[in-house]
């Protein structure tokens, strides 16, 4: 099996046409499909069935896909690696995390990183941690900034933990105070208000609807699937109250109330993550250690 093979085959994984799959990976089309067809019989498999055109992959290429996947992301990690220069001159850092996180914690440290390291590229991926979970095993990210505790608990993640944060409720000035405008809010005050919900797969929209089910009710929804920035346009226009953590609060709280929920409260705990299996390339170490120091 050679590692040219595996290139060629997420190719025409990825676009289901063998023309397609060549111009992307800069071949002629009959030498990549000579390679995916010694690569078929190296493996006893087909894991192609081609019918006039159509391309569709077999349950073989099912399977090889994640780990062609992660042996081309594991390659390029190693040839990066190999490459980067001792002074952290050049190479890159793809960091994955939430996007309150990239609100809150993760813009000052940037800017700290790039002043010491300013031959770094950053790359950041926005999303769930379900997602970011995801994105660390297959390789697509050399660290991620993720809500404990996992979605799926992984055994090939390392995860430290990093802080645990408040969660507090913002709304508009122009509206009433929740809680009856008390100096702080307990969970079971947000019965009757109408909440801004994040979308699907945000850690928050799960922790608020669990902490309301835990207190007997139903959390009611005036407006939902929004990612950060919108849910904190929707509360500033008076469309109804929002569980936020601290830190987004106090840097985007401008034009926002911010009630602080009374103890025992809400919190989340934040870690960092990487994969166990292949330590983060230097300049990936670096940004952790400047994380875990913050």
């Amino acid at each position: 099996m050679q590692f040219q093979q595996l290139q060629y085959f997420v190719a025409v994984a990825e676009t289901r046409h063998f023309t397609r799959a060549a111009e992307l990976v800069h071949v002629a089309q009959p030498s990549l499909s000579q390679q995916i067809k010694a690569l078929e019989r190296e493996l006893g498999a087909d894991l192609f069935l081609r019918a006039r055109g159509n391309i569709t992959i077999t349950d073989a290429g099912e399977a090889l896909l994640p780990l062609a996947r992660r042996i081309l992301a594991d390659a390029d990690t190693a040839r990066r690696e190999v490459q980067e220069l001792a002074q952290l001159r050049s190479g890159r850092v793809r960091l994955g995390a939430t996007p309150s996180l990239c609100t809150g914690l993760v813009p000052d440290v940037l800017r700290a990183f790039h002043d010491r390291y300013p031959g770094i590229q950053l790359l950041i991926e926005e999303s769930g941690s379900h997602d970011l979970v995801r994105d660390l095993a297959r390789g697509a990210l050399d660290l991620a900034l993720v809500v404990l505790p996992l979605p799926t608990p992984s055994p090939a993640l390392t995860t430290v933990e990093l802080l645990r944060e408040d969660l507090v409720v913002v709304s508009s000035p122009d509206a009433p105070a929740p809680g009856r405008g008390r100096r702080t809010v307990r969970v079971p005050d947000l019965e009757g208000e109408r909440l801004v919900m994040f979308r699907h797969g945000y850690d928050l929209r799960e922790l608020t609807v669990a902490a309301c089910r835990a207190e007997g009710f139903e959390p009611d929804f005036a407006v939902e699937g929004g990612e950060m920035d919108a849910v904190l346009g929707f509360v500033r226009a008076g469309l109804g109250v929002a569980v936020v953590p601290r830190m987004v609060a106090t840097r985007s709280g401008r034009g926002l109330r911010v009630t602080p929920l009374a103890r025992p409260g809400l919190h989340r705990t934040i870690a960092l993550a990487h994969r166990s299996d292949v330590a983060p390339p230097r300049a990936a170490r670096e940004l952790q250690r400047m994380l875990l120091e913050r």
